[in-house]
């Protein structure tokens, strides 16, 4: 049911072509004509918990408890007609269409640093093929990003209003250079149809961020499994390095996983990294070839090195049946759920 709000709930002015949005009972702000309370929120560097911005994981549900909201492209998977019915929006896809009072249903106060959301104009650095189907791109940006080691940027297509998300794997400290692992998507309007044909070097690109919540960024006492599948490695290169740098963990077991040696990069600079750090270790695994190193699914590789995971933490991060198989590899381990910090990349639903 929709409730009508007066002017007089929020206490300030509507500015043109915006709508008034209070979050909880501390947090207002303008809203912009279809855009997302979930972008003016971050924007406004008002915290709301998320993940995907593109509608499919849920993390920013939220309660609609006055007003009005158009549910734009929102999945029937993640926000059925019931939710719909009882009130219930997705944060990334909701844009109001009243002034409005909305809940959010995560936890917000999670204790970890938070930075505004900002748009960004960048220029491509480099563009290389690091393994089958992967290519690294690093851009200079034209100010200061701050952001938490495992979160992500969105990448604006040219000529379009879309946007593909992609982890940073440059660590905190490199405010203005970031780096990113892209896989191609046969089809794909950023893959295929962009990053792997048309875009060089010397591009200038638009992006936005940071955005995500995957994020490693306090002093931890006990030791971490980091396990990544495919371009999953991206976000765990960010925290590795700022973990290492910082002294944030006291010991480190990274685990990438491949079907065959064409799939791994970094091999040499993660080799490199375990012989200059003891508290840090590097185990690639492969599938589908047999070679000198791990052989079989990389969850498997994990449970085969660790009797018990009792103590420990983990952050996976990859396709999400490897991150499930991760999941339920580790519990089996008698890792804590709390402990387990999980990123699934999924592939993008097509524009409407």
């Amino acid at each position: 049911m929709t409730v009508a709000i007066t002017s007089d709930n929020l206490g300030e002015d509507i500015m043109p072509d915006t709508h008034r949005v209070t979050i909880g009972t501390d947090t207002k702000l303008h809203v912009a004509e279809g855009q997302s309370i979930l972008d003016a929120a971050l924007r406004a560097n008002a915290w709301m918990p998320h993940s995907c911005t593109q509608g499919t994981c849920g993390t920013c549900k939220l309660k609609v408890l006055r007003g009005e909201v158009d549910h734009g492209a929102s999945p029937e998977y993640t926000l059925t007609t019931a939710e719909r019915a009882d009130g219930l929006a997705l944060g990334c896809m909701a844009t109001p269409r009243s002034d409005l009072i909305v809940e959010t249903l995560g936890v917000v106060d999670d204790g970890v640093p938070h930075h505004p959301l900002r748009d960004y104009t960048a220029t491509v650095t480099e563009l290389a093929d690091i393994a089958a189907n992967t290519r690294r791109l690093v851009v200079e940006l034209d100010d200061d990003l701050t952001f938490n080691a495992g979160q992500y940027c969105e990448l604006l297509i040219p000529g379009t209003t879309v946007g593909r998300q992609y982890s940073m794997a440059s660590p905190p400290c490199d405010a203005r250079q970031l780096e990113f692992h892209v896989k191609l998507t046969p089809g794909g309007l950023a893959t295929d149809g962009w990053i792997f044909s048309s875009l060089k070097v010397g591009d200038a690109i638009s992006l936005r961020g940071p955005l995500g919540q995957f994020n490693l960024v306090h002093e931890q006492t006990e030791p971490a499994i980091l396990i990544g599948g495919g371009t999953g490695l991206a976000p765990l290169k960010s925290i590795v390095r700022h973990a290492l740098e910082h002294a944030l963990v006291p010991e480190l077991f990274l685990y990438h996983g491949g079907r065959r040696q064409e799939d791994l990069y970094d091999v040499e600079y993660f080799t490199e990294l375990s012989q200059q750090h003891n508290n840090f270790h590097y185990r690639p695994a492969l599938s589908e070839e047999a070679w000198e190193g791990a052989t079989g699914m990389v969850t498997d590789v994990v449970v085969a090195d660790f009797t018990s995971c009792k103590g420990m933490s983990a952050y996976l991060c990859g396709p999400p049946a490897m991150v499930e198989a991760a999941v339920k590899s580790l519990k089996r381990r008698r890792m804590a759920p709390r402990k387990i910090f999980r990123e699934e990349f999924t592939v993008a639903a097509k524009p409407l």
